[in-house]
């Protein structure tokens, strides 16, 4: 008997899936309440395992799929991504189980061969292509580069639910299944967390996307993802939670992002923060250290301005705060406002780098750097100010 148990989303599939309870770093992503990796069994007449999971826990899969039936009785394998977090056991599962087919797109055949070196033939499927399970159907969608070249959406056409892959999921590891059953305020921060600092990128075509499944009016009662839990409820709530943070227009909101080392930079990020609050902005003071370069993701995912300084050490901007930026850059956020500060004591490079990073993520510059030598006087202390109100009345005009 296995302490694994599998739980069921509707009459004909089953949650088969891990849970990862310690894990807390993905990508640089920290996951604070660790995640799961999904896969799904469908009982047709042609039983059909949909994605596996991590590596290390091929084990707590397989005795989740015996608590159903015979893993060798699975018929078909569909790989909706390729990502090792879904594929890692891939290759040792297709060994044990030897199903007769196994489906991917054109682009996750090609991938998973480069990964695995599997020596078996793949079946590419592409978008709007379907295989009959007997009694049931899965129809696919590519979604390429959401997030990876090879991911698609595979749909059981008869129970209406939509095997998602990495989209409308969220590292969040749990014992409830489903979403309605968690606290909402988990839901909602785990979720923005998780399109800010995977999907975000991708932004422009997750918008296209909604369009298309929009207009083909094809009905959604359950989507599974492949991380956290499953949404049965409420759909037209993420879906449109999603469109807004593709969106990303503008809100009366700032991150002042800095770091700092005798505190100079400090002082002048109050500066700005005051200005800005005077304006009638909402502010959220970051300094990294306290706060991961993921949070830093996550604030900036429903504001509309970015203002970030760091001190002055050897020629550079302080290593952290490299780090964030570049990360930042990465995710490409769009329509940001924002400016550069930082305080020196002989060079004084840091906040022109900072502003060139500030530059290469596309964010309208309201102004030139604001530099203090050492500790800032009272005339660069009315400079942050200012410019936090400059900040504040252009973002007033915008939202």
């Amino acid at each position: 008997m296995s302490v694994f148990k599998p739980v069921k989303l509707t009459e004909h599939v089953y949650w088969v899936g891990a849970i990862d309870w310690t894990i807390r770093d993905f990508h640089g992503y920290t996951t604070k309440r660790g995640s799961t990796y999904n896969a799904y069994l469908i009982l047709a007449d042609k039983i059909t395992l949909v994605d596996t999971v991590k590596a290390p826990f091929r084990e707590e899969l397989l005795a989740r799929v015996s608590e159903l039936v015979d893993p060798k009785r699975i018929d078909y394998i569909v790989s909706n991504h390729s990502e090792m977090d879904h594929s890692g056991c891939l290759r040792e599962v297709i060994e044990e189980v030897r199903p007769e087919k196994v489906f991917a797109s054109v682009m996750g055949c090609k991938a998973l061969k480069e990964h695995f070196r599997i020596d078996r033939e793949l079946i590419p499927v592409k978008d709007g292509d379907e295989i009959s399970l007997g009694n049931l159907t899965l129809a696919f969608t590519e979604t390429r580069m959401l997030h990876w070249p090879d991911s698609m959406f595979s749909y059981l056409k008869e129970e209406k639910l939509l095997f998602s892959q990495d989209a409308f999921g969220m590292h969040l590891a749990t014992s409830e299944r489903f979403i309605d059953e968690i606290d909402q305020s988990v839901v909602d921060y785990e979720a923005a967390t998780y399109y800010a600092n995977i999907l975000l990128p991708y932004s422009q075509l997750i918008i296209g996307l909604l369009d298309k499944v929009e207009k083909a009016g094809i009905p959604i009662e359950i989507i599974a993802p492949d991380h956290g839990p499953v949404w049965r409820r409420d759909l037209g709530r993420i879906l449109s939670l999603y469109r807004k943070w593709a969106e990303q227009k503008p809100t009366n909101k700032a991150v002042v992002l800095y770091q700092t080392m005798w505190h100079s930079t400090e002082l002048m990020a109050q500066a700005i923060q005051e200005g800005l609050r005077e304006g009638g902005t909402n502010v959220k003071m970051m300094t990294i250290g306290p706060f991961h370069r993921s949070d830093v993701a996550y604030e900036i995912l429903d504001a509309g301005a970015l203002v970030a300084g760091s001190s002055t050490l050897n020629n550079n901007m302080l290593p952290a705060m490299a780090d964030v930026l570049t990360y930042l850059k990465g995710l490409k956020p769009k329509n940001l406002i924002g400016a550069a500060f930082g305080s020196y004591g002989w060079s004084g490079e840091s906040a022109g780098q900072v502003q060139e990073h500030l530059s290469a993520m596309k964010v309208d510059l309201a102004s030139e750097p604001v530099k203090a030598k050492y500790v800032p006087d009272d005339e660069v202390l009315k400079a942050c100010y200012e410019l936090g109100r400059a900040i504040s009345a252009r973002l007033g005009a915008m939202v």
